[in-house]
């Protein structure tokens, strides 16, 4: 299967006390890249959240935010805290004692005191699990979005290479006829310039200008990477720094094709090879 390294995936799962939201989005990148925004109550998880996208993902800018929302009501106890009262109450004691001036504990700021309306501490242990589990479907959905994008962006592609075998194939034909009109031209040209019909030497420098014109080892180089490009995408995987490659030696080809031009179609069909692998390898940079 092939990946885009552009995904997203959100989801939101229901915990003691609150809710947990996690977000994944990535973007195309050289390498794997983490960027991570998580809470302060569960930044000890960034460690296996790491190891759990980065056992997916080979390449990537990935950016990734784990919130924990409080609930926004919660239903209190009816009874006080009896014993943190009374630590309380004799802590007040004592630095009274000490400190005279010192003002009193009000009815507000005991009722406030953490822990006066029972334990409210979160459950850590409990709540990282949750984070994992969440994390993990979350990364499910992430790929699959990715795999997606990727089944899209190898149908271009695929679209391209036919395009571009469909040029070869129409201008093959013709340049056998188009470069012996040329080579005719050409030998004309020499016995004019020549002043003699010295057939050897004519013979000698058309063979010559033949063998620089001559374009079937491009031609059948295009179609060897066009046949590599498709059996990548055929396989699957990490593909895209491959295909890269490809790129640059299917425009290496087109280049010399171009170069070695003596018609107008060659040239021509040089260049609309050349659009058709630059709109490839647009499409490869977002190749994971």
């Amino acid at each position: 299967m092939i990946y885009s390294m552009t995904g997203y995936a959100a989801r939101t799962r229901d915990v003691e006390r609150g809710a947990l939201h996690l977000e994944l989005k990535s973007v195309n990148s050289r390498y794997l890249d983490f960027h991570f925004r998580i809470c302060e109550e569960l930044r000890s998880v960034e460690p296996a959240l790491r190891e759990l996208i980065a056992a997916r993902l080979t390449r990537g800018k990935v950016e990734c935010r784990l919130a924990f929302v409080p609930a926004a009501v919660r239903v209190q106890p009816q009874g006080l805290n009896g014993e943190l009262l009374t630590r309380l109450r004799d802590f007040e004691t004592q630095v009274r004692a000490v400190l005279p001036q010192a003002a009193p504990l009000s009815v507000n700021d005991v009722l406030r005191w953490p822990g006066m309306f029972g334990d409210d501490t979160l459950d850590t242990e409990a709540l990282v699990a949750a984070t994992l589990a969440l994390a993990r479907e979350a990364v499910d959905d992430f790929a699959a979005t990715r795999a997606r994008e990727g089944e899209k962006l190898s149908g271009v592609i695929l679209e391209r290479v036919a395009r571009m075998r469909a040029l070869v194939a129409e201008v093959t034909p013709r340049i056998p006829a188009a470069q012996a009109a040329f080579q005719d031209k050409l030998r004309q040209r020499l016995i004019d310039a020549l002043g003699s019909a010295d057939d050897e030497r004519v013979r000698q420098e058309v063979a010559v200008f033949a063998v620089r014109i001559d374009v079937a080892e491009e031609l059948a180089r295009l179609s060897t990477h066009l046949d590599e490009v498709e059996r990548v995408l055929k396989t699957g995987g990490a593909t895209g720094k491959r295909l890269d490659f490809l790129m640059q030696e299917l425009n290496r080809e087109a280049n010399t094709l171009g170069s070695k031009s003596v018609v107008s179609e060659v040239s021509q069909t040089a260049m609309d090879l050349k659009l058709l692998i630059e709109q490839m390898r647009e499409q490869i940079q977002n190749l994971e």
